[in-house]
Order: structure tokens, then sequence, then C-alpha cells
């Protein structure tokens, strides 16, 4: 089977309009001013159609019946592009290969806001689903007019209209030269579920193969005609200025075409990339910088934060009598700065021609990059583009924007040629916004049944999200000579939430009282890290649990099903259980066995995960021998989909719980390399990671990406418990925390 997928940057609006004979169904620069007018403007509509509710925002078709779907969202590796396919191809009735595939462009596609949350099929997937059916409606009640015949007579297959006589009118056919606005409607007909033959069956991802056969993939792959180079020189640590710079020398260095200097923003340009690496290197030498200690006491970290000034918000207050209580149990848990660690560092390619400006990005929100963009050179937002290519290395907010800055900085200070900006390694270490260091705090009682009637719970965390909205979130646009300051941090609301995202046990407790210390101050930039606070905070109640479970002297999975009313909750449980045996389970010498659950963010994927562990008592390494998983995530579009990012949830949780943590001096951060910020080898890898997908077809797409990395942290540190008998509530559970709580 052949996919097509046409790159973002291939087709521009002028030349597919201009193509004629195409169907354009509805099309509006202002989608919201629609909801004004009418009384069905008051109707809400499925997923993102409710902000783009014209349905040529999402599907148009040609005269020579080829399809094109738009997306808002990006692919970042979560095989987003294969699984919005299966879905238009399923309602329109034709096989995947006839779907081109358009994502994220600030000229092209929806506004869909930032890729991220695990949001992509409940807004994108959810909007498609219903604009495709509707587009398919549209074809038969043209083709009955057309043939004179009722349209429940007709139906759509592989690319027509046919009749059951044989008679067939192809889409192209349908579509002739007209052009017809239609606004979404907020009750379609849908395909029945039960004979769905392209969604719910596993589907080779369109991505994957330019990747493991070394095609363009990649941002960082990406070659323009004229394109040249440049590298950008940073200060050494966070608020230090630029004091003096000899650039002289360099401008006549080979290959150079020009230096850019715009107070502490040094970058320089070069025909060749390694003249642009060794002119940046020559520039770093001759620059002269004033420093100061901003940072914190690295032993002193968690001490600093609770004495910083915080807003408090009440998360849960459902206060109920407590009777009969035998036992209060309380316990604190902590999570370091840690770091995208992007295996790519980021790059991105901008244009400065004729007064605009393109930037290809792999940002994850290409129009607040744009509102960013445009405010830091004082452009009108129709000058700038911002096109998504993947990147190599993503999952929330890493130096992807700021490299689009910088692109944006380098290519107006050098107009009319490509301009090719990477960063370096160190750069990436160094410069990227981290997800936040937290603490937790939970106490609870149990009854003499061993049933929690008593849940208390406190996280403190920085703000998880700095992403660009405007330019003071853009990191190279503090070092201008006119600096742009970075906006007071916010916490994001719940439901999704930002620090206390899943800060709500998703368990029956009579009485809970949940709070968030929000921390504005930021003393190591911070900003979206896949999951956000979920990591930690499903952490440290997971874990908890199995410390209730253990004082009520009860085993930790049927103490978690005791406490969980959800069916469907209780069914993911079920199953990872019996599928990794856990009651008959024996462990060797220096083994044992966790278990963790959790609801993403209590309204997305449910998630269990059972795992066995290895504690080398003489060395502390932990070793995650197998892992099970059982998911649910409503109607599964691509199974093996989302077996990937289960899977490769699980294996980021286990390096981000064994292994990762920022580290910093009172100056500057100094994780600069996989040296100083390890991460997951090879030879670490568990066994086995099983996989067990509970597909709900017809049921709400719930999302996956983000919905394994707190039940795993959990189920280690659960495990590592099992193992040693000892309880170890700070991450990363590295050797050496390990040897220390062993006392070895």
């Amino acid at each position: 089977m052949s996919i097509k997928v046409v790159r973002a940057l291939s087709v521009s609006r002028r030349r597919f309009l201009a193509a004629g004979g195409s169907l354009v169904i509805g099309f509006s620069l202002s989608p919201k001013a629609l909801f004004a007018q009418g009384s069905p403007a008051a109707t809400k509509l499925p997923g993102s159609l409710n902000t783009t509710p014209m349905i040529d925002s999402w599907i148009r078709l040609g005269a020579d019946g080829s399809i094109t779907v738009l997306t808002g969202k990006a692919e970042l590796g979560q095989g987003v592009r294969t699984a919005l396919i299966q879905i238009a191809a399923e309602q329109l009735f034709v096989q995947p290969g006839k779907i081109q595939l358009i994502t994220a462009d600030t000229r092209r596609t929806p506004d869909e806001g930032y890729t991220a949350g695990s949001n992509s099929m409940k807004d994108s997937g959810t909007a498609i689903m219903n604009a495709a059916a509707q587009v398919r409606e549209i074809l038969i009640a043209r083709a009955a007019v057309r043939l004179g015949l009722s349209a429940d007579k007709l139906k759509a297959e592989d690319g027509a209209v046919i009749v059951s006589d044989g008679r067939r009118i192809a889409f192209g056919d349908l579509v002739g030269g007209e052009l017809t606005r239609v606004r979404a409607e907020s009750q379609i007909k849908l395909k029945d579920p039960a004979s769905y033959t392209v969604v719910g069956h596993s589907m080779q991802r369109v991505d994957i193969p330019a990747k493991v056969t070394g095609g363009a993939a990649y941002v960082q792959d990406l070659r323009l005609p004229g394109m040249v180079h440049a590298r950008v020189v940073r200060p050494p640590a966070y608020g230090a200025q630029l004091r003096e710079l000899q650039s002289a020398s360099v401008e006549k260095m080979p290959g150079v075409l020009k230096v850019v200097h715009d107070g502490s923003y040094v970058a320089v340009v070069a025909e060749r990339e390694f003249d642009a690496i060794r002119a940046m290197r020559a520039l770093a030498a001759a620059a002269r910088w004033d420093e100061r200690a901003l940072l914190p006491e690295p032993s002193e970290l968690f001490d600093y934060l609770t004495r910083l000034p915080y807003d408090s918000f009440i998360d849960a207050d459902n206060h109920a009598t407590t009777a009969g209580v035998t036992k209060t149990v309380e316990a604190n848990y902590r999570r370091p700065y840690q770091m995208h660690g992007a295996i790519g560092p980021s790059c991105a390619v901008g244009l400065y021609k004729d007064d605009s400006l393109t930037v290809w990005t792999h940002s994850q929100g290409v129009y607040p990059l744009r509102k960013s963009i445009a405010e830091m050179l004082k452009l009108p937002e129709d000058r700038v583009q911002c096109i998504h290519p993947e990147g190599a290395g993503c999952y929330g907010h890493n130096g992807a924007d700021d490299a689009g800055a910088d692109a944006a900085l380098i290519a107006r200070a050098f107009p009319g040629r490509p301009v090719r900006v990477q960063w370096m390694r160190e750069q990436e270490h160094l410069w990227e916004p981290y997800g936040p260091a937290m603490m937790t705090a939970a106490k609870a009682s149990l009854d003499g049944g061993g049933n929690i009637v008593d849940w208390e719970y406190e996280v403190t965390s920085n703000t998880h999200s700095t992403r660009p909205g405007g330019a003071g979130n853009l990191m190279p646009a503090w070092h201008l000579a006119i600096p742009f300051t970075p906006p007071q941090p916010k916490p994001i609301p719940l439901p999704e939430g930002g620090g206390d995202r899943n800060a709500i046990p998703y368990y029956k407790i009579p009485s809970v009282r949940v709070v968030h210390r929000f921390v504005p101050s930021m003393p190591i930039r911070v900003s979206a890290l896949r999951a956000l606070g979920a990591y930690a905070n499903v952490f440290s109640i997971e874990s908890f649990m199995d410390e209730l479970a253990l004082a009520g002297r009860t085993d930790p999975v049927e103490f978690r099903l005791r406490h969980l009313e959800d069916p469907r909750a209780r069914e993911v449980v079920t199953l990872a259980a019996s599928r990794f045996g856990w009651s008959s389970y024996a462990p060797d010498k220096g083994r044992g066995r966790g278990f963790a659950f959790a609801r993403y963010k209590s309204l997305g994927a449910y998630l269990a995960v059972a795992l066995e562990v290895d504690v080398d008592r003489e060395t502390g390494k932990v070793r995650v021998v197998r892992a099970v998983a059982t998911v649910d995530s409503g109607q599964a579009v691509n199974p093996d989909g989302i077996r990937n990012q289960v899977e490769g949830g699980v294996l980021q949780s286990i390096s981000w719980t064994l292994l990762e943590a920022v580290s910093f001096d009172k100056k500057s951060i100094t994780s600069a390399d996989w040296s100083q910020y390890p991460i997951l080898r090879f030879p670490e890898l568990p066994d086995t990671v099983e996989v067990h997908v509970v597909d709900r077809p017809g049921q709400p797409f719930l999302g996956t990406g983000e919905a394994a990395q707190g039940p795993t942290a959990a189920a280690i540190a659960n495990a590592v418990a099992a193992a040693s008998n000892v309880r170890i509530r700070e991450l990363p559970l590295d050797r050496k925390r390990v040897k220390v709580a062993l006392g070895v």
C-alpha cells in the first residue's frame, strides 16, 4: 500500500487554488466571527471544529480526485500523521493512500495552538473525523441530485459515489468548478464503528521509513537552494551580559559572510557549516562577559524553593467527617530539574525576502511562535509564516522555538538567502527550558478495614509552561540591545493543570484536600516537559498508595481495586496484573515487582503498569527487567501506534526515574553533555516491554502520548522498595542514591 503525504512546503495556497476544478467546502479567515451569526453558533462543535468550524479548513477535494486533509497539529514522533490519515480515509470510504496530509503551517492549516497534552486525537482527530463524514454526505447528496435518486440509495466507496446497479460518479466529477461554503454541523452521520476497515487496524507509520533509511525526515535534514549556515554564541550563564566583542578578525575568516551583533546577541553566517562552527568558536573566544551568581546552592535546592514566595490554590476540598481511623501515614517526595535531552540539537531555517519571513521550525506551536517572532521583529503577523517539519527530539518545550527565533533574527540580518541555524550539543543542554523541580507532601488515614478515609496532598512547583505567545518567551530576544522581558509565569488551570496535573487522586476517598503551591520565581529556566506535573504527582501518589497498602497489610493491586469505581480503570488494572502474572510472582534474590495506575489528567487515557526490577546491592544499580502495561485510549485508531507510544513512554520514564537530573553550580548549568547528563542506553533496556491495548470502538479519543510516564516511575519505586525493603522518595533512583539508602 502506498501512502502519500505532502510536506507542508510542497504546495502553496495560491497554487492550490489556481489549480482550478476543486471543491472548497467552506472557508473563513475569521472562524470565530461565524459563531456570532444565528442560533447555530451556540452549539458546541466536536473537537477543534469548535474554534475552526469551516469544513474546508480540514478537508479539500480536487477535480482530479485528490483528497487533502489539513491539521494544525504537528508530528512529533507520536504517529499522529498516520492516525489522522486513517480517520479521514475511514469516513470518506477511501484507501489511506488516497489521502494527502498537510500538518502545521500558519498559511495553510487551522490554528490548533500547541501540539501538547495528548490532545491531538481529541482535538484534531475528532474534527477531521466529523469533517470527513460531512464531506462524504455532501458528495452523496450531490450525486443523488445528479442521478435523480434518493440519497439513501447511494453510498461512498473507493473515491466514488455508487448505486447498487453499478453506476458510479467519482468524487472528482462531483466537484465541478463551484465553491461551496459549509459550516460544520454539530450532529453528522458517522460511519458505524462495527464496519471500520481502516480505523482500529494497525498501519505502518508514514513517518518511519525516512527515519530508518537515512532520508530527509527532520528539519535538521532540510536543504534549500542557496542556503547558508549560521551559529550563535550563547552567554556563558543566565543573566550574563556582553561587555566586549572583537569581531574584525572573525569577519575575515574563510567562508564567513556576516557577523550579527545586537546587544548580547552574537551570531555568525557562513557559506559552509564548518566555517560557521569555526567562526562561532573564534567569536566565543573573543567575547568578554559580565557574569553573576544567580543560582541556588545545589545541595539546598528544595529548601530554597520552599522559601520562595508562592500562590496557594485549592484544587480539591471535599471534606467529610472521618471515623474509625486506626493509622495515619505521611510521606514527602521530590523530583529534580530534568531536561528534554533531544538527540538532535534544535534547528531552524529562516528566509527573509520581500519584507516577509518564512521559518521552518520544529516548534510544537507554529501559530504562537509566529506571534512571538512578529513581535520580536516588529513585523505584522501576516508577514511571518511558520512551517513545521518534524524535529529530531521533542515532547515538550525544548529549544525548537528559540532556534526559530535565532533563524528569524539572523535571516533578517542576512536577507535573500535561506539561513540554517543549528544548535550545538552544549547549547541544547544548557539553554533549553527544563522540566521543573517539584516537591510533594502526602498524608492519609486508614480505617480498621484498611480503607483510605482521609487524604491530604500538597504539591510545590514552578510553572510548567513558558511556551511562546509573546517575544518575551523567546530566549534570544532576552539578549538583544533592546531586550524583551519574560512575562510573569502563571499556573495552568485544571483540568489540564501544570504542576498540579494529576494531583487529585482518581480513587474513591471520602475526604480529599489537594493544595497547589505555585512558585512564580524560576531560578532555573523551566517549561513543559512531557506529562508536565503528572510525572511527579503520579510518582508520588502511586508510591504513597503502595505505602498505604503496606500499612494496611493489603496487596497493592487489591488495594487499588478496592478504591476504584470506574470500570474502565478497574479493567486496565486487572489486565495489567494478570498479564504480568502478579498473583503467581515469585521473586529471585535482589528482585522485586511494582505496580502503578493513573488516568492521565483524570480525563485522558487509563494506564496501568506492572514491572520487575533487579537491584544490585553492591553497585546500587537498578535495572528494569520487564514491564507489562495496559492502556485504554478510547477508540484505538492505530493499535500499533498506541503500543509505540506506551513503549516509548515507559522507556523514557525509566531513563528519567533511574538516571536523569540537571546539575548546576551557583553560576551556571553544568549538565553540558551526555557524560554529565546520562540517559538510558541500549544495554540498560528491559528484556521485554509488553503493551496491551484495550480498544473502545465508537468511544472518544483520549490520547496516549503522556499516559505512561508517571505510572512507570511509581512502579519502579515500588519495585525497588519490594526488592530492597527500602523506600526511596527522591528522584532519580540512581546508583549513588540507592547505595546511600541501602547503607552500602
